[in-house]
């Protein structure tokens, strides 16, 4: 598994500081029934979006990484298989329906403990509703870092090979241009045809781009709990999928030094600290431990 610490050079292309985004929104602690509530509803700082443009963490993940005009990732991003299957185990504890098994007397690691689900209730989307079934019906449960190789494919065990999720770039990519932000072509190379999907709706990249510059620069709390849950887990996934850096490249260069300096503070949080802390979300860390171990 490739580690998030192992990727800090920039871009050069520097243009402008992203705009305003709005206020973070804190939850308050004992409230989780409400967390799963509104979890299908994901939050959507731009009020003028409709439901159908508001993106999953998947989505929001490959959309940084697809090139705009190509409308394929890059070749030699060997991390954002894995990365996306970060995000689905992510996607599915903030909606409620994954946890972490409880600690018992003697409190485990993050990364020994396992997945439990907590709810079976369709989300709406085939891939998480895909990956909530594998999860519910295995038996013992597996951890967090087990789940992302599984569901990656990346195992030497022939009897778990069905729970890779196959096509994943390409079903998210058609979930995309469904919702107006890409279109399909078909584009000859030499010795294939490959299928790729360009981008038709830049609007809606270019709030994403400055929702995650945002978090690092004119909205930064130098507290990960006071960090809206989404976009923390947007930070480290997009970082883990090699593809954060994608986001950075507009900005000029001293605020591109003070956005990989946060994030830099953020890589270096212990997991099992932050996962203790009021309101955390313990499989979320489990995740971002998973990919800094």
């Amino acid at each position: 598994m490739t580690s998030l610490n192992q990727r800090s050079s920039g871009l050069v292309q520097r243009r402008t500081e992203a705009s305003r985004l709005a206020a973070d929104k804190d939850r308050p602690s004992g409230q989780e029934e409400d967390e799963s509530r509104r979890g299908d509803e994901q939050e959507d700082d731009d009020t003028g979006d409709s439901k159908e443009t508001r993106l999953t963490l998947m989505e929001e993940v490959l959309l940084l990484g697809l090139k705009d005009r190509e409308g394929y990732t890059s070749f030699w991003n060997d991390c954002i298989s894995s990365g996306l299957r970060g995000c689905m185990l992510i996607e599915l504890a903030l909606r409620g329906r994954l946890q972490l098994e409880a600690c018992g007397m003697r409190r485990k690691g993050l990364l020994a403990r396992k997945v439990i689900c907590k709810s079976d209730a369709p989300t709406g989307d085939v891939l998480l509703d895909e990956a909530l079934k594998h999860i519910k019906d295995t038996q013992p449960p597996e951890t967090v870092q087990s789940w992302i190789e599984l569901l990656s494919g990346e195992t030497w065990n022939p009897l778990k090979l069905h729970y890779q999720l196959r096509n994943v770039r390409e079903r998210l990519a058609k979930n995309l241009v469904e919702k107006g932000v890409l279109t399909t072509e078909k584009q000859n190379f030499l010795l294939f045809d490959m299928t790729t999907h360009p981008l038709t709706n830049n609007n809606i990249k270019q709030r994403l781009i400055k929702k995650v510059q945002e978090v690092v620069l004119e909205k930064w709390v130098n507290d990960p709990t006071r960090i809206d849950k989404r976009l923390l887990a947007l930070i480290f996934l997009a970082h883990s999928s090699d593809v954060l850096e994608n986001a950075f490249a507009p900005l000029l260069d001293d605020q591109y030094d003070l956005a990989m300096k946060r994030v830099r503070l953020l890589l270096e949080l212990e997991p099992e600290g932050e996962s203790m802390k009021t309101n955390a979300n313990e499989l979320l860390w489990a995740v971002v431990a998973a990919f800094t171990k």
